[in-house]
């Protein structure tokens, strides 16, 4: 099979380090800044950031309507600390979860921990907490696959996965691979699909 194409939303916020830690993972990786670069992604970054301020960037790049198909077709997506928020459903829509923004405080509340997250293996995940939000509320068919001081901050439910937390600021690229193997298998349920 052809490398993966992920593509990852480059309006604002840190898409600098996803884009290399999926190109070290072997994706064959884009910036996504209009519609028609999600045409043929096989999965989909929204990185951390300022939530409004991308949320207003995809809007004036025309983008919520792609995102929005891209997801309807199955194709997965990850969102991470504002990306979490921009899926939320109050946002883009994309999983059934309420985020709450800011939730462990501002700038000089951000922090560090070692998270035991599922699907990745018994070696806890050091996570950067930068205003970071939680998840307020999910409905039944979301898993939760990590939580902080007995608030949800890694879910995922059906092909989107978000946390609340930066894992491209550090060399575990876990959560990455975790999202990369779901974009495969998302992929060859599609091409399954087109064969029937």
């Amino acid at each position: 099979m052809p490398d993966l194409r992920v593509g990852v939303l480059a309006i604002q916020g840190g898409f600098e380090a996803h884009l290399r830690m999926l190109r070290e993972l072997g994706a064959d990786v884009r910036e996504v800044r209009a519609a028609a670069d999600l045409e043929d992604l096989d999965g989909l970054v929204i990185p951390g950031g300022e939530s409004t301020t991308i949320v207003k960037g995809i809007e004036s790049a025309g983008l919520e309507g792609a995102i929005r198909a891209h997801h309807e077709d199955g194709r997965p997506v990850f969102g991470t600390c504002a990306g979490m928020i921009v899926c939320d459903d109050s946002h883009l829509g994309l999983l059934d979860v309420t985020a709450r923004r800011n939730a462990f405080g501002r700038q000089l509340q951000s922090f560090e921990a070692d998270l035991a997250i599922d699907g990745i293996g018994e070696e806890p995940l050091r996570a950067v907490f930068i205003r970071a939000p939680w998840v307020e509320r999910h409905g039944a068919g979301v898993d939760v696959l990590a939580s902080y001081e007995g608030h949800p901050v890694a879910v995922r439910e059906g092909s989107v996965l978000v946390c609340a937390f930066h894992p491209e600021l550090t060399d575990d690229s876990r959560l990455h691979a975790l999202f990369m193997a779901i974009t495969t298998s998302a992929r060859g349920g599609a091409r399954e699909g087109a064969e029937t």
